[in-house]
């Protein structure tokens, strides 16, 4: 029997008043919190990995299933780090083409800024084939790139994928990914990769050896974007089971 991921809601009510009083809060505390809350409890992987200090750029699979939130992503892997982790997450839940898009789409267009600024995160902008919404990643991208050269040892974290892929297997990334970590990996200096997975019927997380995200030089920008890709999600593969690899085996 797969195991079961409870709504974490004794988080709610702090962070309720962290966003009417426009309060910070510590996302790590917080994460620490919601994974006491499964059982089976999570088996960590190569934890001997996971460097003692910034700065490193965090990258994992956007693992998903029915049951499994995203949120469990972020909360296992900062509650398992021994430093705050700087997330680039969605700005929006949308869902193309169904009747509740847009209200959604702004519903969790607020929300997702209001814990953004409660937990000093970074909002990226979905892929959507609006104009706004490439100007509205283009100023995330921004945002990140100044976060990472202001702050002393940064730590950031991100799932390239961006979404759920089918049977929570490895998909391609959207465009620019690739890009955009080639500009944040000299600035964090080192990429840890790590995997997040289930396998007999407890949730598991897998840390690989840090690495330096090395290119040859001369690449255009589309063959940048897709080589820095295909590293950094092999790197990520090398972390789960094989049958969540897929075009990265």
């Amino acid at each position: 029997m797969p195991p079961v991921y409870p709504t974490p809601w004794k988080l709610v009510p702090g962070l309720a008043a962290a966003m009417l009083f426009r309060r910070q809060r510590s996302f790590r505390q917080d994460a620490c919190t919601a994974i006491s809350l499964l059982r089976p409890p999570l088996e960590v992987r190569g934890s001997e990995h996971i460097p003692a200090s910034g700065p490193f750029l965090l990258t994992i699979n956007h693992y998903g299933r029915p049951g499994f939130m995203a949120w469990w992503l972020v909360f296992a892997l900062s509650a398992n780090l021994p430093v705050a982790v700087h997330w680039i997450m969605t700005g929006a839940w949308i869902f193309p083409g169904k009747w509740y898009e847009a209200l959604v789409g702004r519903l969790t267009t607020w929300l997702f800024r209001q814990i953004a600024g409660v937990y000093g995160f970074t909002n990226m902008t979905p892929i959507a084939p609006y104009s706004n919404e490439v100007e509205g990643r283009a100023r995330a991208v921004r945002r990140a790139l100044a976060y990472a050269r202001s702050t002393p040892q940064p730590v950031i974290g991100l799932a390239p994928e961006g979404r759920n892929h089918p049977d929570a297997v490895l998909g391609p990334l959207p465009p620019g990914v690739g890009r955009f970590v080639a500009r944040l990996a000299p600035l964090c200096q080192l990429i840890l990769p790590a995997g997040i997975y289930e396998l007999d019927d407890r949730p598991c997380l897998q840390f690989g050896a840090p690495y330096r995200l090395e290119l040859p030089g001369g690449l255009s920008s589309d063959a940048l974007d897709a080589q820095a890709g295909r590293v950094v999600m092999r790197a990520i593969a090398a972390q789960l089971p094989p049958h969540l690899r897929g075009e990265y085996a």
